[in-house]
């Protein structure tokens, strides 16, 4: 199976290659371009010379010159594609909506190969020839909105007593239902009413610092104080301050929050 890097970044393309090698040796890189505009020139000039369109298309989102969707605009796009992106786990949530695959850098052995298996799965059911990018159009306009400056929350006013206070999102360790309603904790381990839902809270708070490990439980870096791998493929999480139930992330969030926990 023949593929085409799009990337910009030396040592990224080294680090696809070397992983593509060790993942299935029946693909050959047959070849790399930089840019929009070395990747079209070099598509077009493949037509034109009545070779074959690469079978898949490994595509950096953002090129020295501009978004790559612009590829698309300019040239025929005959080939699978799997982007690869630094997009963060708020951006991603359009790739998951319009069915198409994208890699997170940095890429790690088991996404590619999923990804891969994904692509020929999806191969599989189409024409000879057909482009696996459905929804693109509706992609881009997910992501435009998504990259949007967003006006994160930065402090919440919650009760305590009889008198009103105003806590910074950076005193707060983690947010978490009990009994129907939300909760957070502080660092100094006070505990305070918040009147929105989780669903509400996860899309107020920065995804660079808040990561939700379950339907329950939104947390930052600085409150996993240890991880340790739990029954059905998830992870158990040791709290600070001091969490009173089971912390565990999710199977299908725990890829997702190892890569958030690495950053």
């Amino acid at each position: 199976m023949n593929v085409l890097i799009v990337e910009d970044e030396e040592l990224a393309v080294r680090k696809l290659q070397k992983l593509v090698a060790e993942v299935d040796n029946s693909l050959d890189v047959v070849g790399v371009t930089a840019s929009i505009e070395d990747t079209v020139d070099w598509l077009e000039s493949n037509r034109a010379s009545n070779r074959p369109a690469p079978d898949l298309i490994f595509m950096d989102i953002e090129l020295a010159d501009g978004q790559s969707f612009e590829i698309f605009e300019r040239t025929e796009v005959n080939s699978g594609v799997i982007f690869t992106t630094s997009y963060d786990e708020y951006a991603l949530q359009a790739f998951k909506v319009n069915s198409i695959d994208y890699l997170l850098k940095p890429i790690l052995k088991e996404d590619l190969q999923r990804s891969l298996k994904k692509f020929r799965d999806l191969r599989g059911t189409k024409p000879a020839g057909t482009t696996a990018l459905p929804n693109l159009d509706k992609l881009l306009q997910e992501l435009q909105r998504q990259q949007a400056p967003k006006d994160y929350r930065q402090r919440f006013l919650v009760r305590q007593g009889q008198r009103l206070l105003s806590v910074e999102v950076g005193e707060i360790a983690y947010f978490y239902t009990e009994d129907g309603f939300s909760f957070f904790k502080t660092w100094q381990n006070q505990k305070f009413l918040v009147d929105y839902t989780l669903d509400e809270l996860a899309d107020a708070l920065n995804p660079t610092n808040f990561f939700r490990i379950n339907r329950g439980l939104i947390l930052t870096h600085r409150a996993v104080e240890q991880m340790q791998p739990y029954f059905g493929n998830r992870l158990s999480l040791t709290l600070k301050p001091v969490f009173d139930k089971e912390a565990l992330v999710s199977r299908e969030k725990v890829s997702d929050f190892k890569k958030w926990m690495g950053r």
